[in-house]
């Protein structure tokens, strides 16, 4: 087992409701997740047959997986009693995390927003918090739109066929990361790159560090990625702390918490989780958005027609594509939900894409509505922990689909969409589409 605290094996807790199997094997199975549909059904399953079941399943510690919205949020807004827990926000197997306890000197898990408890988390989120909200991104749209144009200039350039998500999806929003940290162009394809490969180390098409073990003993990063980040970002910080800027690469580099510089890896954490979280999420949110519309000619007609849609339609994407899988947290003290008793130091998985399918939320919940309102979609999270770059993501999306119904008369897939291996984000690294420019 890994930490103290654990949900008590499957023979001690005879009077909770257990996920099947078969389900439980899919829960926590990079594969599975790459069969999008698969695993929507099982969850909608659960979602009518056991809501808050217990998952316990060979190489990882049993878990409450939590699949409905109600009480993903109930959960989401009492951070005192459902605790972030470290490196146990994350869904690890027993193996990854005994790697992790025997590294953690050399190899420490990230110290980001994510793995803080208050008060710790209200002070980090404090440091760039004015940064991304709506005001203080109000200046970005100018050249967030004409990295959307250059984007979409690119897609042009193919022909009329192209990989959305290699060629558009993926690079556009890391362009804008890249802007507002002050990195140059040049280091795109580097940090395309190491994105995926970290999150994705299950995946064999995305991580060099990809080995033919079980599932269940593979890692959930990949070291091999964090190495080269906290080697590049070393660099950067020493350079924003010699000669400050006005990106928020210097922003962080220089923030102080009880009149201190942050630790090297603090800021270098921090570094990470806006590259990656800005990226990923956004990137996610708009290949599935427009693989959905490329499925959906009416639903494409319709938003091309009336462009006040947009918002709402962003809104559907984050909704549909739910760019973050799940995030786990641990009870602090015994609690009754759903007629079941979570105990203090039971492990629970929110689900996200579960969560943003409930029937008793959403109207036709496995229908892409792109004037779908109202949409209470939790797909950036929800409560105090909800996605710091929330608004800028929202930006990126209004701003690319503004500029992509001005300029493509029509899309269609163009061959069979394939999504990555992996328990931490929902992301398609394959989506040819063939098109028409106006």
């Amino acid at each position: 087992m890994g930490c103290e605290g654990n949900v008590q094996a499957a023979g001690a807790r005879p009077e909770a409701d257990f996920v099947p199997p078969a389900i439980a094997r899919q829960v926590v199975s990079p594969s599975a997740y790459a069969d999008w549909e698969a695993i929507h059904r099982s969850f909608a399953e659960l979602r009518h047959n056991i809501p808050l079941g217990l998952v316990d399943t060979p190489g990882f510690d049993p878990f409450w997986l939590v699949t409905k919205h109600a009480d993903v949020m109930e959960i989401s807004r009492q951070p005192l009693i459902f605790s972030n827990n470290d490196h146990r926000c994350a869904l690890l197997s027993q193996s990854a995390e005994r790697q992790y306890l025997e590294n953690r000197e050399t190899a420490p898990f990230f110290r980001v927003l994510i793995t803080m408890d208050p008060p710790e988390h209200s002070i980090y989120r404090r440091l760039t918090f004015k940064n991304f909200t709506p005001k203080g991104i109000r200046g970005l749209e100018e050249d967030i739109r004409a990295l959307a144009i250059e984007s979409i200039d690119e897609m042009a350039a193919q022909g009329n066929m192209c990989d959305f998500a290699e060629r558009v999806a993926l690079r556009y929003p890391l362009r804008v990361i890249l802007s507002l940290m002050g990195l140059p162009r040049e280091d795109e394809d580097m940090m395309l790159r190491l994105t995926q490969e970290l999150f994705n180390p299950q995946d064999p098409e995305i991580s060099k560090s990809h080995s033919s073990v079980d599932e269940s003993e593979a890692s959930s990063y990949d070291l091999g990625a964090l190495a080269e980040f906290k080697q590049f970002f070393s660099d950067l910080i020493k350079a924003r702390r010699a000669n400050p800027t006005d990106d928020i690469a210097s922003v962080i580099a220089n923030a102080t918490v009880d009149g201190k510089l942050l630790s090297e890896w603090d800021v270098t954490s921090q570094y990470i989780a806006i590259l990656t979280a800005g990226h990923d999420t956004t990137s996610s949110s708009t290949a599935g958005g427009v693989g959905a519309l490329a499925e959906s000619p009416e639903q494409f007609t319709m938003v091309k027609n009336d462009r006040s849609l947009v918002p709402a339609l962003v809104e559907e994407c984050v909704r549909w594509t739910s760019p973050l899988l799940s995030f786990m947290r641990t009870a602090e003290r015994d609690y009754s939900l759903r007629g079941q008793t979570i105990r203090k130091g039971d492990w629970m998985m929110l689900s996200y894409p579960s969560a943003n399918r409930d029937e008793e939320v959403f109207e036709d919940p496995f229908t892409f509505k792109a004037n779908r309102a109202p949409n209470p979609q939790i797909g950036f999270g929800y409560g105090p922990h909800i996605c710091l770059g929330q608004h800028l993501g929202r930006l990126e999306m209004r701003i690319f689909f503004e500029e992509f119904f001005r300029r493509v008369r029509s899309i269609e897939l163009a061959g069979p969409v394939e999504r990555s291996r992996s328990i931490n984000v929902s992301a398609i690294k394959r989506m040819p589409v063939r098109f028409t420019m106006a």
